[in-house]
């Protein structure tokens, strides 16, 4: 029995001596790595780390796209950094819409809470998945896909999108398109679009070339 009792606490000495780490609070002053951020001294960490109250307000739709997204993710929520994990909130005023996008961190979970959105992906294969969402519907966008959602009633829509990562990433496709110095015949050559419409494209989107 003394022999087992001896084992058994040389067992829970050697897994509670072991490198565990219960978490790695960013350390905003650092630099981001793909990676993530490193981690905080565990002394220097808070409750305030883990609590965010910063999706409680509704975010500011009074641009282009009539939309809002307020983001929780490791640079604005620290203690979700190497969680895998993140969230943010949309707000869609009437005909507003998150343009084609993706988001090549991670995938995405929206859950709708107010309003009607149409949302949708297209597949690698080109093939397209659309549905109208209503309040606690949700949708999954997988990793990498371009996907979008446009507000389907005359009021404002809300949702939450939840991800696989601290850090998604997001790369919109007119911006990377028209918002940039990309030369506008390299645009014209590689979208079959004429030169009128890339050009009055950039104007709006503020790109140059």
């Amino acid at each position: 029995m003394i022999h087992i009792l001896l084992i058994l606490c040389s067992l829970f000495t050697f897994f509670t001596h072991a490198a565990v780490q219960d978490f790695c609070v960013a350390d905003l002053k650092g630099p981001e790595s793909p990676a993530g951020y490193s981690c905080k001294p565990a002394a220097k960490v808070t409750v305030d780390d883990f609590v965010s109250t910063g999706l409680r307000a509704a975010g500011n739709t009074s641009n282009i796209i009539k939309a809002a997204v307020t983001p929780a993710f490791a640079a604005q929520f620290p203690g979700v950094n190497g969680l895998g994990i993140s969230i943010a909130r949309l707000d869609l005023a009437a005909s507003g819409v998150v343009p084609m996008h993706t988001h090549p961190g991670g995938s995405e979970l929206l859950l709708v809470t107010q309003g009607y959105i149409v949302a949708g992906f297209i597949s690698s294969a080109n093939a397209v998945y659309v549905k109208t969402l209503k309040k606690g519907d949700i949708m999954v966008f997988p990793q990498g896909l371009l996907h979008f959602q446009v507000n389907a009633g005359g009021v404002t829509a809300v949702a939450f999108a939840s991800f696989s990562s601290a850090t998604p990433g997001l790369q919109i496709l007119d911006f990377a398109l028209f918002a940039n110095d990309l030369p506008s015949k390299l645009v014209e050559a590689t979208t079959f679009l004429d030169d009128a419409t890339v050009k009055k494209l950039k104007a709006v989107l503020g790109g140059t070339g």
